[in-house]
């Protein structure tokens, strides 16, 4: 199993920034995918962004053009750097790594856009 630990979360202004990492207990280099997901209180966990070990991305309609993931392999690393933060952004984040069969997901970070 894969140990996935995110990080940098926090309380932010709306219109603020943040940048969450998600570290790998191993090299991501051969990992299908990787994801970032975020779950509202009292609402379904919900995909964020993805980047295929090709470098492919792609984002939920609702963070188009604000939010964008990235991956370094040699740090076994993937990063959610997020702009223009809004109250509806509040959410604990979570990172999963898709390997083969296996998902592992991390333990989430918490983001609060304050209005």
């Amino acid at each position: 199993q894969v140990q996935l630990v995110e990080s940098g979360g926090g309380l932010v202004q709306t219109g603020g920034s943040l940048r969450l990492s998600c570290a790998a207990s191993e090299s991501i280099f051969s990992f299908n995918a990787m994801y970032w997901y975020h779950q509202a209180p009292g609402k379904q966990r919900k995909l964020v962004a993805t980047i295929t070990g090709g470098g492919r991305t792609n984002y939920a309609d609702s963070v188009k053009g604000r939010f964008t993931i990235s991956r370094d392999n040699a740090k076994n690393t993937v990063y959610l750097q997020m702009n223009s933060l809004q109250p509806e952004d509040t959410a604990v984040y979570y990172c999963r790594a898709e390997r083969g069969i296996y998902d592992d997901w991390g333990q989430g970070t918490q983001v609060t856009v304050a209005s």
